[in-house]
């Protein structure tokens, strides 16, 4: 708090500057003072600094304001059977019509508020809290896979086929596929299986993530992935964004310009396209997501030498015409690390989904 003795040195210092031809508002200004505040530290003087109390100050009950009564009323009104599960901006109407008026409905949500009833009051439930995803974070290949099933239709309307999916979190690759004309829990078994006996998982920790479908939570399934030591990770109840590499996935086969345009004739030629779009996708497909080197070569350890060989072309590129690089050189650096629903603490992955 500004002293008296400060108070009337500002004052002192304002008057002489108006007397020497300023204007008093500026002068103020300069101070950071208002010519309100400057004159109230006038007309204080000597004496006691007062203190600001509006705010412990007694004022008398607003005219305007509702009874104990009035109050009352609209919080059992708000209780009643006929309103419990409404809201003001409903109650207050309903009212009108009834040719009441009791409150505003800015004054129900007030009073409601304050007697902690602004909630779902009666049948009407209370808004669904979802939790977190779990986040996963792969930091190398067969540490995290994703795995989910699409439909593939089928010559006979109302029928599909299913592809079923294995994805590596860190490589992008597809460990393991197959499609049947059923999806069941035995189905994703068996499949998990012959993954894990393909990428060599004996003894090695894995989580295998996946949505909430009957297939992915089966007891066959859960059962096989107990003893196999996996730990199995679901996405949230209806929320699809949970398992997005795997989406991706599906996204980038249907969209591919082989994709057949009427439905597939038999189970034969659904197999037969999903085993060339597999070999595609891994073997050809140089994914934007881990600096354009194919999954299969992330999945191997080889992109690494293809990043330095990029690397090498582009300082030998700089080293002969340097006039033309204003700028550093194209970041080829692979990411590290790949998370899967990372919280929103940490920064956003450095790789693509798709």
């Amino acid at each position: 708090m500004i002293s008296l003795s400060d108070r009337q040195h500002v004052v002192s210092l304002i008057d002489e500057a108006v007397t020497g031809g300023a204007r008093r508002m500026p002068a103020a200004a300069i101070l950071g003072l208002s010519v309100r505040t400057v004159e109230r530290w006038r007309s204080e003087g000597v004496g006691v600094i007062r203190t600001d109390a509006r705010p412990t100050a007694v004022r008398p009950p607003s005219p305007r304001g509702l009874s104990v009564a009035e109050r009352t009323e609209v919080l059992e009104i708000a209780r009643s059977p006929a309103f419990a599960s409404l809201p003001p901006s409903q109650i207050v109407p309903k009212l009108a019509d009834q040719g009441r008026y009791v409150a505003s409905e800015s004054t129900f949500y007030r009073l409601l508020k304050a007697a902690d009833l602004q909630h779902p009051r009666g049948r009407a439930r209370a808004p669904i809290r979802r939790h977190r995803p779990t986040s996963h974070c792969a930091t190398g290949p067969r540490q995290v896979w994703c795995w989910d099933i699409t439909w593939l239709s089928a010559a006979v309307k109302g029928t599909y086929y299913y592809w079923y999916m294995i994805l590596d979190l860190y490589s992008r690759k597809i460990v393991a596929h197959e499609v049947h004309a059923a999806e069941s829990a035995e189905h994703a078994s068996h499949l998990i299986r012959r993954a894990s006996l393909a990428e060599g998982l004996a003894g090695r920790l894995l989580v295998l993530h996946s949505d909430n479908g009957g297939a992915m939570k089966g007891s066959t399934m859960l059962a096989t992935l107990e003893a196999l030591g996996i730990a199995p990770s679901f996405s949230r109840p209806r929320v699809s964004n949970d398992n997005p590499y795997a989406e991706a996935l599906f996204r980038t086969g249907q969209y591919r310009p082989e994709y057949p345009t009427q439905p597939f004739a038999d189970l034969a030629a659904a197999q037969a396209w999903v085993l060339r779009f597999v070999r595609w996708y891994n073997e050809d497909h140089q994914h934007s997501g881990i600096r354009f080197v194919t999954p299969a070569q992330r999945h191997s350890g080889e992109a690494l030498q293809i990043i330095e060989h990029r690397k090498q072309v582009y300082e030998h590129a700089r080293a002969q015409h340097p006039e033309r690089w204003s700028q550093t050189l194209r970041n080829w650096n692979l990411p590290t690390e790949v998370w899967l629903n990372p919280e929103r603490i940490k920064s956003e992955p450095s790789s693509e989904a798709a």
